[in-house]
């Protein structure tokens, strides 16, 4: 079936869905079947497709060690000799599938990209309960000589311990403290 009209024969197609055959300018070509469809029937669902996963990308998750593996145009059984394939392969390990928890005692969060924060000071992976040093037993690293010689002034400001820093009574005077020339 071609398309267009009696002026432009060439100008845009017919659906092909069967009870539908309306000239489309703008058709729409299915990834999977290959068929032209209008607007209303251009998605897989909409025109019952044959093949609606011909060209998506499948994902199954081994239980054995938690990785996940690409299965994609495979049926059930496909998956099922992908996965034992996976399994007696070197990759397939049990012990990849604890996942890694907050190391503060008796905290059994499961450390996630968003939910995990690394210590400045010790540089530990805590969850955001125990994030600061106070809450985790943050144990200091020990820095270098050389380091520690860079870092006077760090040093020097953490052993005021906030002594000197407003704390200071202004005397009022007389004199203004800004001289105008």
């Amino acid at each position: 079936m071609g398309g267009g009209t009696e002026a432009f024969p060439d100008l845009g197609r017919h659906c092909q869905k069967s009870d539908c055959n309306q000239l489309d300018f703008l058709p729409f070509t299915c990834n999977a079947c290959q068929k032209v469809f209008c607007v209303e029937h251009r998605s897989c669902k909409s025109h019952e497709c044959p093949k609606p996963d011909a060209g998506s990308r499948k994902v199954v998750v081994c239980e054995t060690c938690s990785t996940a593996v690409e299965t994609t145009g495979c049926d059930e059984e496909g998956e099922k000799k992908i996965l034992a394939r996976h399994e007696k392969s070197g990759e397939c390990d049990p012990r990849k599938k604890k996942k890694p928890t907050c190391p503060v005692r008796r905290c059994k969060e499961v450390l996630t990209f968003s939910n995990t924060a690394a210590c400045k000071t010790c540089r530990v992976k805590t969850c955001l309960k125990h994030r600061f040093p106070a809450d985790h037993a943050c144990q200091q690293l020990r820095l270098p000589a050389s380091a520690s010689a860079s870092n006077k002034f760090l040093v020097a400001l953490a052993a005021r311990n906030g002594k000197d820093c407003g704390n200071k009574i202004i005397a009022s005077s007389s004199q203004p403290s800004v001289k105008a020339f």
